[in-house]
């Protein structure tokens, strides 16, 4: 890859840190959580990352890491999401990043990375204009505190998925009259928050480098059939196009704004808006890439809904597209069709449209890990994994794609989202389970080993 590629990992902080009300830190909706698949844990002790933040920093320089993208709790920042800031919470992200640096480590920072404050949740959360001025107030503060040190920012991670699995990620709550149409109004709010965040980190941090970090993935038509073409056409404006063209160009993709018309979920703009998105100019995208999909034409029936809140697989709209599954693609144990050509794909389609360098910001395989005799963890699948996405980046590359770093998911094991911590993504073992903290000892994978070479050689891969 190019000299000074960011190679790196990620994280996120309510998914890793734990210590969910140290040191004067607020309630997020995640620390508010009640319900939970059965069997997974929550989010209170996760990794224990707020207190072992120094070993593992010490096992990413171990690593080789270029760059570790973590988000920030808001929370911690601002107790209350749009009061007075917490020092003690200022302070814990001065001393990461100051390890990091130490470490020869560019921190990639995310602002919100699902973990809305749960004061601001119960005040309308993104249904309200009052949150999309306190995000900006809380960027600038991050701006200030943290700009002189920190050299890339990330705005949103995932607002797409927030959006469109909003029930299952909980953005809206139960029993709301029209929930589609509130998420809408929440996207525009938040996309509205992120152009203004943006245009301040531009005014505050001139040299800093700012972007969104969606989650984007290439779509499919199931056949060649011009009906299929079209749905997939339609998926890809609605998951993908809706929010980078916002982000990028500050006006909506107009197949999905004509799909809000139809089905009454336009967003109202207030007075400013529009101006707002078009002054925001980001300096590159970041995005997280998982799997392809593959979707029909809608049925005559009009059955096209699906009944997953999994956010990497397709599942259907009624009357716009119906998910498939891809014949010619495996699927892991989670049901996500693997593609590291369509990795390749999703590189060349964003860069073809927005002509700005690109992050990789999230890309792994969650697994069922074993913790072997002698301190062993053998998840040659997960290099396997890395290894065909990484051929495929450099394909990218070759094909013209400016990219400038690769953080996959995750640095060490941390709480997954629906699977709780048996679902393992790190290059580093967490030694806890669901409900058993043990000592949350970290080990090496060989994935970990793996990568160190990985990133020794800048990219090339062992034969």
């Amino acid at each position: 890859m190019r000299p000074g590629f960011l190679w790196g990992a990620s994280t996120s902080a309510y998914q890793v840190e734990g210590a969910w009300d140290a040191d004067g830190k607020g309630l997020s909706v995640q620390d508010a959580r009640t319900e939970f698949p059965e069997g997974t844990t929550d989010f209170r002790v996760a990794s224990d990352h707020y207190h072992r933040y120094a070993e593992d920093v010490a096992l990413f320089a171990e690593l080789g890491l270029k760059a570790y993208r973590f988000s920030i709790a808001w929370t911690r920042i601002v107790p209350d999401g749009d009061g007075e800031p917490n020092p003690a919470g200022i302070d814990f992200y001065h001393r990461l990043i100051d390890e990091l640096l130490a470490h020869g480590i560019e921190p990639i920072v995310t602002m919100y990375h699902f973990d809305l404050p749960q004061a601001l949740q119960e005040k309308g959360g993104w249904g309200s204009r009052a949150t999309v001025d306190a995000f900006v107030r809380y960027a600038g503060l991050l701006f200030r505190e943290y700009g002189s040190k920190v050299r890339y920012w990330l705005t949103i991670n995932e607002q797409n998925m927030m959006i469109l699995h909003g029930t299952a990620l909980g953005l809206v709550p139960a029993g709301s009259a029209n929930p589609q149409r509130e998420l809408y109004q929440h996207n525009h709010h938040m996309l509205v928050a992120q152009a203004r965040a943006m245009a301040l980190c531009h005014e505050l941090l001139p040299t800093a480098r700012i972007g969104p970090a969606p989650n984007i993935a290439c779509v499919y038509p199931a056949s060649s059939a011009p009906e299929d073409v079209v749905a997939a056409a339609d998926f890809a404006a609605i998951r993908n196009w809706l929010y980078l063209d916002v982000a990028v160009h500050g006006r909506y993709n107009p197949t999905a704004w004509a799909y809000l018309a139809e089905h009454g979920l336009t967003p109202q703009f207030a007075e400013g808006d529009q101006a707002a998105l078009a002054a925001a100019r980001p300096d590159f995208i970041a995005f997280n890439y998982y799997a392809s999909h593959t979707v029909a034409a809608p049925s005559d029936d009009g059955d096209d809904i699906g009944h997953t809140g999994d956010q990497q697989i397709a599942v259907g709209e009624s009357g716009v597209y119906r998910g498939t599954k891809n014949p010619h693609l495996k699927t892991n144990a989670f049901g996500w069709e693997v593609d590291p050509v369509g990795f390749r794909t999703t590189f060349r389609e964003i860069y073809d449209r927005y002509r700005l360098p690109l992050m990789v910001t999230e890309n792994g395989l969650g697994a069922f890990d074993a913790l072997e005799d002698g301190d062993v963890v053998h998840d040659q699948y997960r290099i396997e994994y890395f290894s065909d996405h990484i051929r495929e980046m450099q394909h990218a590359a070759a094909d013209g794609v400016d990219i400038i770093g690769y953080c996959p998911w995750s640095a060490v094991d941390l709480v997954s989202t629906h699977q709780g911590v048996s679902k393992r993504y790190g290059f580093v073992y967490v030694d806890r389970d669901e409900f058993d903290l043990r000592e949350l000892r970290r080990i090496r994978k060989d994935s970990f080993h793996w990568y160190q070479q990985v990133i020794a050689r800048n990219g090339v891969l062992a034969p």
